[in-house]
């Protein structure tokens, strides 16, 4: 049985190398990296005294895991500057910290191969926890990574992306 119900012929899942991350209604350029997104929801266990020796089982608290992105460094002061927003060094004693407007949301989009939008998760109440700088070796030959740490209070897939139609090449 086919998996997709507008591309019938299609059964090979989604790729993950064609993704944008998006916030203040804009792209962030040159995310390289996005890691997976994590809920966990606690287990509540219980067991009434009259109850046979066995337990019952109930959600409790959920949680979200960080996310984590990675770009190659530029001059695009993007990371650097939310980073601030939590704790800027360069301030004075006791203006380190505006919790002003910290959080933001964030949009991450999942395109097909023909670069069309398949999948979008919208992440809520994001702050940066964590600023990397790149690793520097003079004997490698790689790409230098700046990496943040976003905490967020929830993700959910927006379920107003749809399936698109896929081109097909005229031969």
């Amino acid at each position: 049985m086919a998996q997709f119900s507008v591309n019938a012929t299609r059964f090979d899942p989604y790729k993950n190398f064609k993704f944008r991350v998006k916030w203040d209604g804009r792209y962030v350029a040159g995310v390289s990296k996005v890691s997976g997104m994590k809920r966990t929801t606690e287990v509540v266990k219980h067991r009434e005294g009259g109850d046979p020796s066995s337990s019952r089982k109930s959600p409790g608290r959920t949680e979200y895991d960080a996310i984590t992105l990675e770009r190659g460094i530029t001059h695009d002061l993007e990371f650097q500057q939310w980073t601030n927003k939590v704790w800027n060094y360069g301030s004075g004693l006791g203006a380190e910290t505006s919790l002003k407007d910290f959080r933001k949301d964030l949009i991450i989009e999942l395109y097909n191969e023909a670069g069309q939008l398949v999948v979008a998760w919208n992440v809520h109440r994001c702050w940066v926890s964590e600023l990397g700088t790149p690793d520097l070796d003079a004997n490698a030959n790689a790409v230098a990574i700046e990496r943040i740490k976003i905490e967020n209070e929830g993700f959910e897939r927006d379920d107003q992306v749809v399936e698109p139609t896929e081109p097909t090449l005229a031969g």
